[in-house]
C-alpha cells in the first residue's frame, strides 16, 4: 500500500552445497524470513477515520498471510494467495 507506514516482507533464501570433487548436490535447504507489520488492536488503538481503515486492512492482511503460511505448511491442494 503506497500510503501506509507499515509493510510486510517475505524473503526466501535457498542454500545448497556441492561436492567439490564430483559437483553433485549434497544438501539443499530453504530459509524463509518473514517480517510482519504489527497487528492492530482496534479498541486499544482508539483509531478513527483513515487510521481505523488502515488498521482494519493491516489485520485482514495479516490474517490472509497466516492462511497462506498455514496452507503451505500443511501442503494442502489449494493455497489461498488471494484472500
Amino acid at each position: 500500500h503506497g500510503r501506509s507506514s507499515r509493510s510486510h516482507l517475505v524473503m526466501s533464501l535457498t542454500l545448497s552445497t556441492r561436492d567439490v570433487a564430483t559437483g553433485l548436490l549434497q544438501r539443499a535447504g530453504k530459509l524463509s524470513l518473514v517480517d510482519l507489520a504489527g497487528s492492530e488492536r482496534l479498541k486499544r488503538s482508539e483509531a478513527v477515520g483513515d487510521r481505523f481503515k488502515e488498521a482494519t486492512h493491516i489485520n485482514r492482511s495479516l490474517s490472509a498471510l497466516a492462511d497462506v503460511v498455514t496452507a503451505r505448511e500443511r501442503k494442502v491442494g489449494h493455497v489461498p494467495y488471494r484472500n
